[in-house]
């Protein structure tokens, strides 16, 4: 049984067209570790809300572009022209629509921010500038270099017993993070400076965590990262199986 998961694309102007786009990684990892196969999800707003009724998964990922800082009441704005509203207007629904009704959700580096958001939280939008904080953007070097390993984070609850250890080294490329809390959301990852690295939905009916970091980069030959997509992809299975019975 094909499980199929959607992953939100961005919009971006290229040669003066509009295009949808994710990086293809994050499909081949979830291929690899989950079993399933990526639908990409066009920015289109709420409209796409339906497809969540053919979907066994939701895959929030990383993003060069910025939740807007208006969705989570802030008026000022430290990253202008890094924004895709397109994108906002269309995984802020979708997130809740699919915690809602028990669908397993995988939040990486911007979708962390966007579960953060669309459940009430707000974001620091530069880390770099608060005190006491290092630089989590990507330093210089190929691209293998910018998603190298980067900083330790220690985890606990469910997610240190997913990946089967209390501290992992992740990768770091991101200048805005979790800010408050939202509601409903409980740390179980945290970098050594205090920025929040991983959380899980408390009371969430299936599988539903963040990660700031990026695990489908190392996917093939690290073992946390493997663990996470493995647990995940093992959710979206018992969840499709569910829904199977139910029909």
């Amino acid at each position: 049984m094909a499980l199929f998961v959607g992953i939100p694309a961005c919009n971006r102007v290229v040669n003066e067209l509009e295009i949808h786009y994710t990086p293809k990684r994050y499909g081949q990892a979830l291929m690899y570790a989950s079993g399933c196969l990526p639908v990409l999800l066009p920015p289109v707003g709420e409209g796409m809300l339906d497809i969540l009724d053919r979907l066994d998964g939701l895959l929030l990922d990383g993003s060069p572009s910025n939740v807007e800082p208006a969705l989570y009441g802030v008026d000022h704005d430290a990253t202008p022209g890094k924004h895709d509203p397109e994108r906002d207007a269309t995984t802020l629904p979708l997130v809740r629509a699919a915690i809602a009704r028990g669908m397993p959700v995988l939040a990486i580096c911007r979708g962390i921010q966007e579960l953060n958001v669309a459940l009430g939280g707000s974001l620091h939008q530069q880390v770099q500038e608060l005190p006491g904080r290092r630089d989590h953007r990507a330093g210089p070097g190929d691209i293998n270099e910018k998603f190298g390993f980067a900083h330790p984070v220690e985890l606990s609850g469910q997610f240190a017993l997913m990946v089967g250890t209390s501290q992992i080294t992740v990768n770091s490329l991101h200048e805005q993070s979790i800010d408050r809390l939202a509601d409903g959301l409980v740390v179980e990852g945290v970098a050594e400076d205090g920025t929040i690295e991983a959380v899980r939905v408390a009371g969430a009916k299936s599988f539903a965590c963040g990660v700031q970091f990026h695990p489908e980069w190392h996917v093939k030959q690290d073992e946390a990262s493997r663990r996470i997509f493995e647990a995940f992809g093992e959710a979206v299975a018992a969840y499709a199986k569910g829904l199977k019975k139910a029909a």
